[in-house]
C-alpha cells in the first residue's frame, strides 16, 4: 500500500522492496455512522442541568443521565468521603481502591494521600460489591462488566470480579469534575462491559530499550483507557531483553548491556495484574533472531557477526533441522514460561525468508529428504515442533500472520498486521484472530483512521460463527525511530482512540466528540505520569535553547511527523541516528488540524461543531483564524534565524519561510472575504503554488492546516 507517494513495503522496515508485510499496515476504514448509543445533547452526554459534558473514554455501553449530582467535596476535600467494600475485596481490588482515592484526590483536593484507606462499614458515599477475585492467573474470556449508578446522595459500584470493579473506578474518576465550588459526580446509570475480549498494545523494546519505569507508566496508561493485554516484544535482530539465566549470553552477548532482569520482569508482571492487564510475551522466531544466534551461533542456520543497526531483515534462522535448537528452545520456553504465567506465548513467526536455510548444504539435504520444496514447509515444520514443546508447558501459541498454515491446528491465535481481509479469511477457516493491521501508531495516522477501523466492521461478511473467532485487536508501536524521551508523544493519546475501538459499541462513530474525550483524555494521561504533552515541550526547549520557545511552540502546534517510511526514505535512520530534531518535538494528528478545520467551516459555511458545546460564529473564527495567520508571519523570521544559527534546527529553514507565506495567503483569504471582493486575477493560481509548496515532504514534517487553508482560498477567490 501507499502511505502519500511512499510505498510501505515491509511488516517492520516498510521501505525494503518486496510485497507488503505486517510491518507496513497502515490501512483504516472511513464509514461514518450516527453515534445512537447516549441519551445526549448533539451526540454529546451532558450532566443534567450543567453545561458540562461528560468525557468518559471508552464510552460506556450503556448510560443513563438523571437530574442532579453527588457532591464529593464541597470545600475541604475528600475527608469526608467514604468507600464500603463488600465480602469479595481482594488485595487487588483494595490496591485498585487506594489508586482511585489518591487519584480523586488530585481532582477535588483533599487529604485522602496523608491518610490510610480503612473500608467504611455501613452507610458509604460510594459502595462497591464485587462477586469475588478474579482468576489467579488472568484470562482472555474473564467477565469484565460493571454496573455503576450515582444518585445526589450515593454511588454505587457492582461487578461480577474484581476486574469490573477496576473499569468502574476508572469511569468515576473520568466522571468527577469541579462545578460551582464543589467536586461532583453526575447522576448517573452506567451499565457497561467490552465489546472484545482481547484489547492489546504491543511495544518493541528490542530495537530501542524502554526502561521499566517507562513500561510501568504505559500500563497505567492503558488502566486508565481500559486496555488489557501488554504485548511486550523482548526479542528481535537488534537485541534480546529477558534476562535468561539457563543461556546468559542472550543478554550478555545479545542484548548490547540493555535488558530486563527475571526480578524487573516479575515485578512488570505483578504491576500490570495489579491494573487488569495480561502481559504477553513475545520471542520472535525462527526468524528475526540475529542476537539469539551472535549469542549461541551453533542453533542458527548461519553465523551472525554483530547486532545489526541498519533495520531490516537479516539473513537470520534459527535451525529447525537440529534438535539440539528445539531443546534449547524448550529449555527457553520453559523459563520464561515460569515468569510469564498468561497462558499465550507470543512467537512472532513473521518475515521468515529463509535466506540462511537455503544457503545451508546441510538444511536443503533436510528439506530434500522432508519434501520440502520452499522456506515457508520448513517453517510449517518448525511451527508444528514449537507447538508441541508450547503445549507441554501449557502455553497457547500466537503468532503473526505467517504461522496460519493448514498444519496447525485451529486453536492457535493469529494476529493479522495483512489487514481486514485476511484476518476475516482466517475466520472462514476456523482460526482465532486479533486485528493488528490498522492500528501500527508508526505510520503516523490521524486518530480519526484509526478509531473508525474495526476488527469486525459493520459490513462485515463474516458469518456471527466466524465473528464469534475475532477477539479483539492490538495496536503496536515498533521502536526504530523512537526511544524513551518520545515514546509516550508517539503512542498517546491516539492510543486512546484506539482503545474505545476495542471497548465501545459499534456504533460509536462520532469522530467530532471522540476528539472532544481525547483532549481531555490526554489530560487525565498526563496526570497518572505520562509525557506525550510535557515530553515534546522540554525537547523543543533544548532545540530552541530557551526557556520559553515560542515561535517553535506555534510553529510545532501545526505540523507533524512524516510517517515511518517516509522518515526513512529522507533520513536513512538506523539504530544510531539521533531522535532529536523538531520531528521527534512535534506529535502526530495535534489539534490544530480539527480546530482550523472547524474555523474554515465557520467561515465559509458558517456552522461547525467546536470542542465545547454550541457552534462557533463566523466573526470569532474570522478572528482566531487572524490570530493564528498574524502569528505565522510573526514567527516565520524568527524561526529562519534559529535554522541559520542551530545544527539540530538547520533543515527547518524552508518550513519556516512557509509559514509565514502560508500565513499572508490566510490574511488575504480573510480580507478579501471580510470586504466581499474578488482578488486580482492570478492571485488564486499563486497561493496554489504556495500550497503546493508546503505540501511536499521538508524537515521530516507536515503542515496539518493545508486542506482547511486551501478552502479557506478557494472561498476568497470565489
Amino acid at each position: 500500500m501507499k502511505s502519500g507517494n511512499t510505498v510501505l513495503v515491509s511488516r517492520r522496515s516498510r521501505f525494503f522492496s518486496g510485497p507488503v508485510s505486517r510491518r507496513c499496515r497502515c490501512l483504516a476504514q472511513a464509514v461514518t455512522l450516527p453515534l445512537a448509543m447516549l441519551v445526549a445533547t448533539g451526540g454529546q452526554p451532558l450532566i443534567a442541568g450543567a453545561a458540562t459534558p461528560l468525557k468518559l473514554m471508552p464510552l460506556p455501553k450503556s448510560v443513563d443521565l438523571a437530574d442532579g449530582a453527588l457532591v464529593i467535596s464541597p470545600h475541604s476535600g475528600l475527608s469526608g468521603f467514604t468507600v464500603a467494600t463488600g465480602t469479595g475485596a481482594d488485595e487487588r481490588m483494595t490496591g485498585a481502591t487506594r489508586r482511585f482515592l489518591e487519584q480523586l484526590d488530585r481532582t477535588c483536593g483533599g487529604d485522602v494521600r496523608r491518610a490510610n484507606y480503612t473500608p467504611a462499614t455501613g452507610a458509604a458515599t460510594l459502595t462497591i460489591t464485587s462477586g469475588g477475585p478474579g482468576n489467579a492467573i488472568q484470562s482472555v474470556d474473564e467477565d469484565e462488566s460493571y454496573k455503576l449508578t450515582v444518585t445526589p446522595t450515593a454511588a454505587t459500584l457492582t461487578a461480577p470480579n474484581d476486574l469490573g470493579v477496576l473499569h468502574g473506578l476508572q469511569t468515576i474518576l473520568q466522571l468527577a469534575t469541579l462545578q460551582g465550588g464543589a467536586c461532583v459526580l453526575p447522576a448517573v446509570t452506567i451499565d457497561d462491559t467490552p465489546r472484545f475480549a482481547w484489547r492489546g498494545f504491543m511495544v518493541d523494546v528490542s530495537r530501542h530499550f524502554e526502561p521499566v519505569d517507562e513500561i510501568k507508566r504505559t500500563l497505567d496508561g492503558m488502566a486508565l483507557v481500559k486496555l488489557n493485554v501488554f504485548h511486550w516484544h523482548l526479542s528481535d535482530d537488534q537485541g534480546f531483553r529477558a534476562e535468561s539465566k539457563k543461556y546468559p549470553k542472550l543478554t550478555s552477548v545479545g542484548a548490547d548491556g540493555q535488558f530486563y532482569t527475571q526480578d524487573e520482569m516479575r515485578d512488570v508482571v505483578a504491576y500490570a495484574r495489579a491494573r487488569g492487564i495480561r502481559v504477553v510475551p513475545e520471542f520472535d522466531m525462527p526468524g528475526h533472531s540475529t542476537s539469539w544466534i551472535l549469542a549461541y551461533p551453533e542453533f542458527g542456520a548461519a553465523a551472525a557477526t554483530s547486532l545489526p543497526v541498519k533495520f531490516g531483515i537479516p539473513q537470520a534462522e534459527l535451525d529447525p533441522t537440529n534438535e539440539k535448537t528445539l531443546k534449547f528452545i524448550d529449555e527457553l520456553v520453559g523459563e520464561m514460561g515460569a515468569i510469564f504465567p498468561d497462558a499465550y506465548f507470543h512467537i512472532g513467526g513473521d518475515e521468515v525468508e529463509g535466506k540462511g536455510w537455503l544457503a545451508n548444504p546441510r538444511i536443503m539435504e533436510f528439506m530434500k529428504k522432508k519434501g520440502f520444496a520452499k522456506p515457508d514447509d520448513l517453517q510449517a515444520y518448525f511451527n508444528q515442533r514449537l507447538l508441541a514443546i508450547l503445549t507441554k508447558h501449557h502455553k497457547k501459541m500466537i503468532g503473526w500472520d505467517e504461522i496460519l498454515k493448514p498444519e496447525l491446528p485451529k486453536d492457535i491465535v493469529v494476529e493479522s498486521w495483512r489487514g481486514e481481509e485476511s484476518l476475516s479469511a482466517g475466520a472462514v477457516e476456523v482460526y482465532i484472530g486479533i486485528l493488528a493491521a490498522p492500528y501500527y501508531l508508526d505510520a503516523e495516522k490521524t486518530s480519526e483512521m484509526m478509531f473508525l477501523a474495526d476488527p469486525i466492521p459493520s459490513d462485515t461478511k463474516m458469518t456471527p460463527e466466524q465473528q464469534k473467532l475475532i477477539l479483539g485487536g492490538e495496536a503496536t508501536m515498533w521502536a526504530e525511530q523512537l526511544d524513551y524521551e518520545t515514546i509516550d508523544s508517539r503512542v498517546w493519546p491516539r492510543l486512546a482512540a484506539i482503545a474505545e475501538r476495542f471497548w465501545s459499541p459499534q456504533t460509536d462513530r462520532n469522530v467530532a466528540d471522540m476528539y472532544r474525550r481525547l483532549r481531555l483524555t490526554s489530560l487525565e494521561l498526563e496526570d497518572v505520569g505520562l509525557t506525550q504533552i510535557t515530553g515534546p515541550e522540554k525537547l523543543r526547549r533544548n532545540l530552541a535553547d530557551a526557556l520559553h520557545p515560542a515561535a517553535l511552540d506555534t510553529f510545532a502546534a501545526v505540523i507533524e511527523p512524516v510517517s515511518f517510511g517516509d522518515r526513512y526514505e529522507e533520513q536513512k535512520t538506523d539504530g544510531l541516528s539521533e531522535l532529536d530534531r523538531l520531528v521527534d518535538a512535534v506529535v502526530a494528528d495535534p489539534p490544530s488540524r480539527q480546530e482550523i478545520a472547524n474555523e474554515v467551516d465557520a467561515v465559509v459555511v458558517g456552522n461547525a461543531i467546536v470542542a465545547a458545546p454550541g457552534t462557533l460564529d463566523t466573526v470569532a473564527a474570522t478572528q482566531q483564524l487572524r490570530s493564528r495567520f498574524e502569528a505565522w508571519e510573526q514567527v516565520s523570521p524568527e524561526l529562519m534565524v534559529w535554522a541559520a544559527r542551530s545544527p539540530r534546527l538547520s533543515d527547518i529553514g524552508p518550513r519556516a519561510r512557509q509559514l509565514g507565506e502560508l500565513g499572508a495567503a490566510g490574511l488575504a483569504a480573510l480580507d478579501y472575504l471580510r470586504a466581499g471582493t474578488v482578488p486580482p486575477d492570478g492571485w488564486k493560481a499563486a497561493q496554489m503554488a504556495v500550497l503546493a509548496e508546503a505540501a511536499k515532504d521538508s524537515a521530516l514534517v507536515r503542515f496539518t492546516f493545508l486542506p482547511s487553508l486551501q478552502r479557506l482560498v478557494e472561498a476568497a477567490a470565489r
